[in-house]
């Protein structure tokens, strides 16, 4: 299956959440790209000790099967720069990516 998960919040129990399941979806083969929009492109800067969301991240990135997309518009409105954890997109890439999905979840 081809999971797309798009990401809308910044908060850290939800954003965890949906890395976790993005990492049972790549242990069960299935081929998984998350888009941040909105206020989810600092994801990373709302993790707390409980909810370590770079560690999430990170078993998610290593598997080769996943894919992270980010909003540059949204990016531009924070004055945050791309990397792997937020690689700049854009909604011709949110677009397509719904439209290839067998599932899309929002969170």
């Amino acid at each position: 299956m081809k999971l797309a998960i798009i990401l809308s919040t910044h908060t850290a129990e939800t954003n965890w959440n949906a890395f976790r399941l993005a990492n049972l979806s790549l242990k069960n083969g299935d081929t998984v790209t998350v888009f941040l929009a909105g206020e989810a492109v600092e994801y990373l800067k709302h993790q707390t000790d409980k909810f370590n969301i770079q560690h999430q991240v990170d078993l998610f990135l290593e598997s080769g099967n996943g894919k992270i997309l980010a909003c540059e518009t949204c990016m531009v409105f924070r004055h945050q720069e791309s990397d792997k954890t937020c690689p700049i997109s854009g909604m011709k890439e949110l677009y397509a990516l719904i439209k290839e999905s067998d599932k899309v979840v929002t969170f």
